[in-house]
């Protein structure tokens, strides 16, 4: 028995955003985890800004999330480069994006729901 799916353009593109931050989210996370490993390098998701542009745009990509090594941050003697204040501002604003992009879904599917029901949100 297969269901029949009903997409739209701006749905896939915040499924994309959704992914995205899921990931760098993840990425975050191991960075905090590791603030007292020593010689630990902080990653973050390589060119997320431009994916996300090309997401929210409602591109088609083929981009497989992959994580990188950041250098030229500022490091302890102990050659962690990891920063509280960095990793904070950058989990609050993926949170904020994550949190926007489900409130976007939530219209379309109220919106895609009044069109099926006539007009009708009950």
């Amino acid at each position: 028995m297969s269901m029949m799916t009903i997409e739209t353009p701006l749905m896939r593109g915040l499924e994309r955003v959704l992914d995205l931050s899921a990931f760098r989210h993840q990425i975050i996370a191991a960075n905090l985890a590791n603030i007292d490993t020593p010689g630990y390098q902080t990653r973050d998701a390589r060119d997320f800004a431009g994916e996300m542009q090309q997401a929210m745009d409602g591109e088609e990509t083929s981009f497989t999330p992959v994580a990188h090594k950041l250098l030229g941050l500022l490091e302890r003697p102990d050659g962690n480069n990891v920063s509280v204040e960095r990793e904070s501002l950058l989990l609050a604003q993926n949170q904020l994006r994550f949190q926007v992009a489900v409130a976007f879904l939530k219209s379309e599917f109220h919106t895609m729901s009044a069109a099926i029901n006539g007009g009708s949100t009950s």
